[in-house]
């Protein structure tokens, strides 16, 4: 008897801590996107770093500023000492929760929408953001994907009037990161 309470206590402890484990990655993709008539800006970093607690709904994002690449070299220089001024706020942030989670089945495939919010820190400044995702579970393995319009005036990014016209006064975000190792 001792022997089969053993082993149940175990099977039970086994199975909460894996529904407790978190997910991360060190390699998610943000990309943000500028369209105008004159012309389109986009750049990439493959080196955010992403924490999701499926339990809870939790979701935190970070990169560096500096980690953004664009086709153009001295796109890339104009963003980082103009714009965003990375020297001095190097790092953006997403600090939120999935609100919808207990929607999402983490045992099968499928594509879950999600509504995600919480506060998104850019260029020093802290707002809350508020956007429709997706969960995307393919075998055993989890993807995330939000897309946040930006307003670059609620972030205080200042656009020179010289080039006003070659950016757009809201920028377009997206996220999509493969969660492919636990915490």
């Amino acid at each position: 008897m001792k022997r089969i309470l053993l082993s149940v206590w175990m099977l039970i402890s086994a199975v909460n801590t894996v529904s407790a484990q978190k997910y991360y990655t060190k390699n998610g993709n943000v990309s943000f996107f500028s369209k105008t008539n004159m012309e389109n800006i986009k750049a990439d970093n493959n080196q955010v770093m992403s924490v999701l607690n499926p339990q809870t709904g939790e979701l935190q994002f970070s990169l560096l500023v500096k980690s953004f690449h664009f086709p153009k070299a001295l796109m890339e220089e104009h963003f980082n000492e103009n714009y965003l001024e990375s020297d001095k706020f190097p790092k953006s942030t997403f600090k939120g929760t999935i609100n919808d989670i207990s929607k999402v089945n983490f045992a099968s495939d499928g594509t879950y929408p999600v509504t995600v919010s919480g506060e998104l820190t850019i260029h020093g400044v802290t707002n809350t953001a508020t956007t429709k995702g997706n969960i995307i579970i393919k075998g055993g393995k989890i993807t995330g994907t939000a897309i946040f319009i930006v307003a670059l005036a609620d972030y205080k990014v200042a656009i020179p009037k010289l080039v006003e016209n070659n950016i757009s006064k809201t920028i377009e975000i997206t996220v999509n990161c493969l969660y492919d190792q636990k915490m």
